[in-house]
């Protein structure tokens, strides 16, 4: 029952935070474009969730409960850092893989504003809020409440697959219920899952997973209409450099997460309950 309501808790809380981000940036973009409230607004907003979900403004019994199912614990420098690696390499090799599978085989177009008649303030501010908004409410969400639930049932490292699994509805509502979409995010959601139940904190996933939103949402997926499939136009320099990003830093990333492996068996993380 436990595990089934963090669940629960976990799809609701991640659509409302993007509800009501999604409201108050279309509001302040019909109406004053040049000055980015929205963002300040929804900074706010974040900081009042992660405070509340952290403990703060909960009665003494149950501050220590939130804090377990948030499981936002700082960690040795060096895990964290290790983490980070793992993490910014993926990171790498995501972008590089999401170039070669987009001409490979046909992917749906990701669905973005055009800021292209918006003051850079404002472009830059929405980016940094978005990201930001995506990777807390989302590693709060699944990677504390519902894999930590998980773990503590004993799932163990098949919280991790269990958390990819629910959460592919999700982006498949907003990126497409096609198969190549569908195997790029459980590619996000393993990396990110396995951060988060190696270190028993979803620290390092929150930094990752916001930059690699910036990354997409500024760098990669604005380009998306301008590949071609290779089997139209043939493959060029840029495909063949690209996969050799993914092969490169997927490796180098794996052999991070090994090491970071090696020092959370030498340095457990403390246990929650």
């Amino acid at each position: 029952m436990r595990v089934l309501w963090t669940g629960v808790f976990a799809i609701v809380m991640t659509a409302l935070v993007s509800g009501i981000w999604a409201a108050l940036l279309l509001t302040n973009l019909s109406h004053s474009p040049g000055l980015p409230w929205s963002s300040i607004v929804m900074a706010v907003i974040l900081w009042i969730l992660w405070s509340y979900l952290n403990g703060r403004w909960a009665p003494a019994g149950s501050r220590d409960a939130r804090r377990v199912y948030l499981r936002a614990a700082r960690l040795p420098r060096r895990i964290y850092s290790w983490a980070l690696i793992a993490g910014l390499l993926w990171v790498v090799f995501l972008a590089g893989f999401w170039i070669v599978l987009s001409q490979l085989v046909s992917v749906p177009g990701n669905k973005l504003p055009d800021f292209s008649t918006l003051p850079v303030l404002t472009v830059v501010a929405t980016l940094v809020v978005a990201c930001a908004s995506g990777a807390i409410s989302e590693e709060a969400g699944f990677r504390g409440y519902f894999q930590g639930s998980l773990e503590r049932a004993g799932a163990g490292p098949a919280a991790i697959l269990l958390t990819a699994l629910l959460m592919a509805p999700i982006h498949a509502l907003t990126q497409g219920f096609v198969w190549p979409t569908l195997v790029f995010y459980l590619l996000v959601d393993a990396m990110l899952g396995a951060l988060a139940y190696l270190t028993k904190s979803i620290l390092p996933g929150v930094v990752v997973h916001a930059v690699g939103l910036f990354t997409f949402l500024g760098l990669i997926w604005p380009s998306d209409k301008s590949r071609s499939l290779i089997s139209q136009g043939g493959a060029d320099l840029w495909f063949w450099l690209h996969l050799a990003q993914a092969l490169l830093f997927g490796a180098l990333s794996l052999y991070a997460l090994g090491r970071l492996a090696r020092l959370t068996r030498q340095n457990p993380p403390a246990p929650t309950s």
